[in-house]
This record gives structure tokens, sequence and C-alpha cells, in this order.
């Protein structure tokens, strides 16, 4: 009896076999382990009322669990600071990292579904590096994600989407997201 192949997704297959060949030259990399690849994806959440009304947390775990098809992790204050009302171990956010097969699965349906569904967009910045190749985005509103049902969802709300990346500099990470098919502005 043979063993079920795990099918590969779509975005890693075009990396191995289109992405990284034409990195290779663009980069002058002699190995194919000196071409950059994606590391992780992390995707965060920021509820500041969350200090008036804690199912805004709730609402925001189910979103991201939604999103990414993972479980996401509780951030909490780590001091308190009376001028925001904000107290110790108060649940302020949530967040997941994506890694392997779910990484490559949201990276696919970003760029192909979702960052065109952004309203009046004009394509993704390339200033937002953070000087060692990794790329972060923000999204104004969770509603552009199909996974979301628009009807349930009570208030608008943004989410940070960071891109981590082997990459040694910023230019070598912006070769690799435009040779993914990221749509930056020209």
């Amino acid at each position: 009896m043979s063993t079920p192949t795990k099918k590969m997704p779509r975005l890693r297959e075009k990396y191995r076999s289109v992405v990284v060949p034409g990195l290779q030259k663009r980069l002058n990399a002699k190995n194919v382990m000196q071409v950059p690849r994606l590391d992780k994806i992390v995707i965060n959440i920021g509820i500041g009322k969350a200090t008036q009304d804690a199912k805004l947390v709730d609402e925001s775990v189910s979103v991201l669990t939604a999103i990414t098809g993972q479980k996401p992790v509780i951030c909490r204050a780590k001091k308190a600071i009376s001028n925001f009302k904000l107290k110790k171990d108060q649940a302020i956010g949530c967040k997941v990292t994506l890694r392997g097969d779910r990484m490559w699965e949201f990276m696919d349906r970003l760029i192909a579904v979702t960052i065109p569904r952004i309203r009046d967009f004009r394509g993704l910045s390339r200033r937002c590096f953070d000087g060692r190749g990794n790329y972060t985005l923000g999204v104004k509103e969770q509603i552009v994600f199909l996974e979301i049902d628009r009807d349930k969802v009570t208030r608008i709300s943004g989410l940070d989407i960071c891109i981590g990346t082997t990459a040694r500099n910023d230019e070598a990470g912006l070769a690799l997201l435009e040779e993914l098919g990221m749509p930056f502005r020209k």
C-alpha cells in the first residue's frame, strides 16, 4: 500500500521552478542556497478599544482564525498605563505566525485575491522594508479577505502583515517579493 503524496502549494512550486533560477541570475548567486526565501508571515491585530469592550478580542481572534486557519495567540499588556485605562495583563491584541505550507497558501491568496480587492489600490509601497529584507504591510479593513463574512462583522478593524525573508538587505527582499508577484508601485 502506497502512502498518499502531499500536494505542494502552488506558490511554493512557482518559487522552486521559476523564482529561484530568476533570482540566481538577478542577484548573481553562485549557489541555490544563497537565494532568499520566505521564512515566516506574522499577522497582527491591535485592539485599542479592548480596554472598554472585552468582546472585541474574541471577534479579532475569530477573524484571524478564519483568515489563517490557525488559532491566534492573545497579546497582553506588559504594564499598567493609567492614561490609556490599561491594566497589567489585559488583552490588547492577537497575532498568528505562519510557516511552511500555511505560509505559502496565505501568501498565494494575499497576492492573487486579497490585495486586488483593496479599495483605491495603486500598488504597494517599496519603502516598507526594515533594512534586513523583511516587508510590513498594513491592511485598513479586514473585510477584503474572502474568508470574512461581511454580515457578521460588527466593527471594521485593520491588521498588520509582516513578511519575514532570509534576505540580508532590502534589495534582495524586494527582488524576492517582486518575483513572487507582489504588486509594487512603479
